[in-house]
């Protein structure tokens, strides 16, 4: 690994660039010179160079605490592709994967070690820290510590622990949407010194925001994939309407595709390099996809539902032009979305008591006994748990999501690794079971002959093409395999294709599941306030998109974009910024108290030409900001 190397030299050798984007650089000097860092970049920023780098630089392992396990799976393997040593342990891996990775980070050459909160603070690795040389700690997606975040997860407020015992260790939070409130948070939370942010201006220069407010939203979409060329992602609700508005597209000529986490997971990866690759121009999508994917040539991303915060909004849209050409983000929108937005919120929040009951349910479903569980992962239909206690799967969903962000259980979709074989036996003994048992010997030799690597590490396998190369069925194949586990010969590892549920700890009495009425509230309260702050930038078009989005984050000291729906239109009404907020805010007051006419107008911004003042009042009229009644009076209208 380099030595006496600079950052620069860091990043052209592994990575092939010249230079760090803005921000990168003071982030990773901070960092190397031992400071605890908050990196406040935007979706598509480069978030990771910013703890690989140094990582690679400092003598011993980053610890990478991630709550994202496509992510670390993603990340991982890009390192192993640059050649750097890397590892990740999260929910859903067999006991014998996480033995052995843990095996490579205490005695090979590991640089950097992906954990989820919950496996971090396994007694496991708490015994294992003092052992490792673990020199950096990365938090990503630090607003998930912050109760005042859009995705808390309690989880995240014991990461703190791991630093009493690395004294001396820094911090790198990383994270891309956090307001003010949070960058305060995230920093005490984490046992920050000294407060010490970075960050970088959340303006999009390419990117142009529109909002329609449209009740035909499939012929507006087609119109806008009809002159917007390129690459897309359209982001829906429900999973039903991922292949009704895919197959919609395709039948209206646009080359689209379906996806979302109910699918089988190799059917979604096809799905994803068909896009990646430009087989199929748009991915209909719930906001399953688009995490972790690095594909900067996006042109579009349209939203056609109300998306729950600002917070989820931004990023997702923020997946347009990472290549810094121009793309869009359009969202779409008509008057009862905002009324199914507001009852899916409440929906979201079921009652604490019904969410005792369905925890409880869950350890008799799957029939463990308070104190057990902890670590068990079970296939998870949600369907059938329905059916057997009699919920409704939406109440079912949501309450899950709550006891999950209270770090008792974690959610996997369909994880969708393939099936993976590691030999346990060795060579000597492995001969001579196979000279024992000869009718195991053709599928033992085909397996040393088809994979490599299969005594040090989990090698992934296809049973059919086993099954092919041998004349037999696959389930000839897995009978197999699982008989020489028993025998201890190998680990076999199948396929999972159905959704994962893993208790995080140990279960507990339903009574004892503490739920504060004043947290509870309080998480309620926040949302409602994040869903208003959406529907209010959907529904207004006097500010420029790009402001309001930004402004939500603290960042006030940017001028409008002029590229988003309401500059153009502003624009076009032959108006600067300044004179257009001046009129404004003369007009404003005295509309709301009674109506005028447009001479009364004009006199009241005496010092502002009259035909500036009537192009105001006209883009007001235009937008529905003011209502004019007998031909000549003006009334400000309340949204």
């Amino acid at each position: 690994m380099p030595t006496g190397m600079t950052i620069h030299q860091v990043l052209s050798k592994y990575w092939g660039f010249s230079a760090f984007r803005p921000v990168q650089e003071d982030i990773i000097n901070s960092v190397l010179a031992g400071k605890d860092t908050l990196a406040l970049l935007p979706t598509g920023g480069g978030k990771s160079i910013c703890f690989q780098v140094p990582g690679l630089l400092f003598d011993g392992l980053t610890l990478v605490i991630t709550p994202l396990i496509a992510l670390m799976k993603d990340q991982v393997e890009n390192l192993r592709k640059r050649g750097i040593a890397a590892e990740a342990i999260f929910s859903g891996m067999s006991p014998r994967e996480i033995d052995l990775a843990i095996n490579h980070v205490f005695h090979g050459s590991v640089r950097f070690l992906y954990l989820s909160p919950e496996r971090l603070l396994t007694q496991r690795f708490l015994d294992l820290i003092p052992s490792l040389k673990i020199n950096l700690i990365a938090v990503d997606e630090a607003h998930c510590i912050s109760q005042w975040g859009y995705d808390f997860r309690p989880p995240y407020l014991r990461i703190a622990e791991i630093r009493l015992l690395l004294p001396g260790v820094p911090v790198l939070a990383l994270t891309a949407t956090a307001t003010l409130t949070v960058i305060k948070d995230i920093q005490l939370k984490l046992g920050f010194k000294f407060n010490n942010l970075y960050e970088r201006s959340f303006e999009r220069h390419n990117l142009a925001y529109v909002v329609f407010k449209e009740e035909n939203k499939h012929a507006r979409l087609l119109r806008i994939l009809n002159n917007f060329p390129g690459t897309g992602i359209v982001y829906v609700r429900n999973r039903r309407k991922t292949r009704e508005i895919a197959e919609f597209l395709v039948k209206n000529g646009i080359s689209a595709d379906f996806y979302n986490a109910g699918l089988p997971a190799g059917e979604r990866e096809k799905k994803q390099d068909n896009w990646k690759s430009g087989r199929k121009r748009v991915m209909v999508s719930t906001n399953a996809f688009g995490m972790g994917i690095d594909k900067a040539d996006v042109r579009l991303v349209v939203h056609l539902d109300l998306p729950e915060s600002i917070e989820a909004y931004f990023q997702e849209a923020g997946r347009a032009g990472r290549d810094e050409k121009k793309a869009f983000a359009v969202l779409l929108y008509e008057e009862s979305d905002i009324l199914d937005a507001r009852h899916n919120l409440e929906l979201s929040y079921p009652e604490p008591d019904l969410i005792r009951k369905i925890y409880q349910s869950l350890g008799n479903y799957y029939q463990l006994t308070p104190g057990s569980g902890r670590d068990l992962a079970f296939d998870f239909e949600i369907t059938d748990f329905c059916k057997q206690f009699d919920f409704k799967p939406v109440t079912v969903f949501n309450a899950l999501k709550f006891i999950e962000r209270e770090g008792f259980i974690m959610l996997n979709e369909a994880i969708g690794a393939p099936s993976r074989i590691l030999i346990n036996a060795r060579k000597d003994d492995l001969y001579r079971f196979q000279v024992e048992n000869a009718r195991f010997d053709p599928l033992i030799k085909t397996i040393l002959r088809s994979y490599g690597g299969v005594f040090t590490e989990p090698v992934a396998i296809n049973e059919s093409e086993l099954a092919n190369r041998l004349s037999v069925s696959s389930a000839d194949i897995v009978s197999a395999l699982n008989f020489l586990m028993k025998q201890e010969i190998l680990t076999y590892m199948p396929r999972r294709d159905k959704p994962q549920l893993t208790f995080s700890s140990e279960l507990i009495k339903a009574a004892d599941l503490r739920i504060s009425p004043e947290y509870y509230f309080n998480r309620k309260k926040d949302a409602y306030k994040r869903l208003d702050s959406i529907i209010q930038y959907a529904t207004s078009s006097n500010t420029c998109r790009s402001k309001t989005l930004i402004g939500y984050f603290g960042q006030t000291d940017i001028k409008r974009c002029g590229i988003c729906d309401v500059c153009l239109e502003r624009n076009r009404a032959g108006l600067s910024e300044l004179d257009f907020n001046n009129i404004v805010e003369i007009i404003k007051p005295l509309l709301k108290q009674q109506s005028l006419t447009m001479e009364l107008m004009v006199e009241a911004c005496r010092n502002i030409s009259e035909e500036k003042v009537i192009r105001a009042v006209a883009w007001l009229a235009d937008n529905e900001k003011i209502e004019i009644s007998d031909g000549k009076m003006f009334k400000w209208v309340e949204n």
